[in-house]
């Protein structure tokens, strides 16, 4: 078996091969076109962009468009249920979601969100679209997305029907009263632990909730698009906290459930003044970290000192991996 990391860029899709503890590029695809997300499994590469989704089976080297039934071509996050076999998510800009029990051969509106979308008049700060569906997260029979601006949504049959989470308004809600979370959701993790523990990066804060979004506390004040949540303990996270809007971007860590944060960005020149961390990824015993500015940095989990990763890649907006 060989571990593949996917890099979906700005220009287009490009494989990565493990070599020793680097990776070495084998292959690139979709080139010319700008990727917004990418998932991997089963030996089958999902790949979403403004033009739609495009699947290959086999390694990246030929791709077909993926997209029947998808009636909003823009594409901003894709998720797979990680127990149900070809069920896949795919969130989009204006915010919709569409399922595909069938390996994205064909995908359903889930009606219920683009009526909510119009009910709540969700929005975007730099974009005329109503919002957009920009994570997931899947565990079981429940599901959470996160909307920016406008709510977190929670399913309990895994995803194909949707319903507003009860410590959500729906509506623009920037001054969330106690117990309620900020509008403005950019991504959603859950622990494996419990499908009642969840983690928000928002920009008005980091939030948790530990009743399945029903109440949520403020842990981090700050503007924070990324975490990462320890699977083996609930406690300890990595964060990637900003000022504002790519500003002061950093890297702090916190083993206390977030009472305490420490600086965790060794080896970098953080705070960085004009960019940010957009997403995490663990990879094994590593720690991937995809910058605002398309940058790509690693970390080994047990040591935190950063590096960059495929420095000639440029414009990168999401990994996945893949072992085949």
């Amino acid at each position: 078996m060989s571990l593949y990391l996917i890099v979906a860029t700005d220009h287009g899709l490009v494989v990565c091969e493990a070599d020793g503890a680097h990776w070495r590029p084998v292959h690139r695809g979709l080139e010319r076109n700008p990727l917004t997300s990418v998932i991997a499994r089963e030996g089958v590469i999902l790949a979403g962009s403004r033009q739609g989704i495009f699947r290959s089976d086999d390694l990246g080297q030929n791709w077909v468009p993926a997209s029947d039934g998808l009636s909003i071509s823009h594409v901003r996050w894709l998720a797979y249920h990680p127990e149900i076999s070809d069920f896949e998510l795919a969130g989009t800009e204006p915010a919709a979601i569409f399922v595909s029990r069938d390996g994205s051969g064909h995908w359903r509106s889930c009606e219920e969100v683009e009526q909510m979308r119009e009910q709540y008049g969700w929005r975007l700060p730099y974009s005329p679209e109503a919002g957009c569906v920009r994570g997931f997260a899947v565990q079981s029979s429940r599901a959470y997305a996160a909307v920016e601006d406008g709510c977190v949504l929670i399913s309990d049959d895994g995803g194909e029907h949707w319903r507003l989470a009860e410590g959500s308004r729906g509506h623009l809600d920037h001054r969330p009263a106690s117990g309620f979370i900020h509008s403005d959701v950019h991504s959603i993790t859950v622990h494996p632990s419990s499908s009642d523990l969840v983690y928000a990066p928002t920009g008005g804060g980091f939030y948790v909730s530990q009743d399945g979004a029903k109440t949520w506390e403020l842990l981090y004040s700050c503007y924070v698009r990324a975490v990462w949540i320890d699977p083996d303990d609930a406690q300890h996270m990595i964060l990637g906290p900003a000022d504002g809007v790519d500003w002061n971007g950093r890297i702090e860590e916190t083993r206390d459930g977030g009472r305490t944060w420490q600086h965790a960005a060794r080896g970098l020149t953080a705070p960085w003044r004009n960019h940010m961390v957009e997403r995490f990824t663990q990879v094994g015993e590593r720690l991937l970290a995809v910058l605002s500015n398309g940058e790509l940095i690693e970390t080994a989990l047990e040591e935190l000192n950063w590096e960059p990763v495929l420095n000639d890649l440029h414009g990168v907006n999401a990994v996945t991996t893949l072992e085949v």
